[in-house]
């Protein structure tokens, strides 16, 4: 297993990443954080550790410059982070190590909206997740995703399960809403980020490494 540390080209901008890369990995899952968190998330950091045990590729990269952070308009800024989102999946297409890998979207809070609007605009991604996300604020997007998505919410973040369920409505795409009992906005609860943790690993592994692999026992099979 070999994680390193690159920039991700943005345009002029080169954003700081770190990428997570098996010995043959089945497919790429890159992360959007959300609310000003950024790759060093200790949540998303473990749930890619997860991923990359299962065969595949992971990237976590901040979405805004230590500027661009500065100004709390930006973290809520879904447009602009969608397209951050866009570019960094353009990037990886370039990038010989990635560019053959089946692609899918991990996102949290407000990273899961943009997420959302990247899948969107972006046929290649073939699957998304959201970890406590506001995938409502993917607006009219919501309507035009194709990949298949999952919905993780915890039981405990009640405002939050009810953004969920309407934007599930909203989703064309085939989807999955799952309300993790007991668990509050960031899974700090025993167990639960592990839960996540599983249930992302088993959608991706369905959707981009698939059928064959899902059904050799990664787990439940979403």
């Amino acid at each position: 297993m070999d994680i390193a540390e690159l920039d991700v080209e943005i345009g002029a901008k080169a954003l700081p990443g770190d990428l997570g890369l098996p010995e043959r990995p089945e497919g790429l899952v890159i992360f959007a954080h959300g609310s000003g968190s950024g790759r060093r998330s200790p949540r998303n950091r473990m749930v890619a550790g997860v991923l990359e045990k299962a065969g595949l590729a992971t990237l976590l990269f901040d979405l805004l410059t230590p500027l661009e952070a500065l100004d709390r308009a930006n973290v809520f800024d879904i447009d602009l982070l969608g397209h951050r989102l866009l570019e960094a999946i353009g990037w990886a297409q370039d990038e010989p190590r990635l560019r053959d890998l089946p692609l899918g979207l991990f996102g949290a809070s407000t990273g899961a909206a943009a997420a959302l609007v990247a899948a969107a605009e972006e046929p290649s991604v073939r699957a998304v997740v959201s970890r406590g996300g506001r995938p409502d604020l993917a607006g009219e997007a919501l309507a035009r995703v194709r990949a298949p998505t999952l919905l993780i919410v915890g039981g405990r973040d009640e405002p939050v399960v009810e953004l969920n369920r309407a934007a599930a409505r909203r989703l064309v795409a085939p989807h999955r809403l799952v309300i993790v009992p007991g668990a509050t906005h960031l899974f700090e609860e025993p167990g639960a980020l592990e839960h996540v943790a599983d249930l992302a690993r088993d959608w991706f592994v369905a959707h981009l490494a698939g059928p064959a692999r899902a059904a050799g026992g990664t787990g439940s099979t979403p």
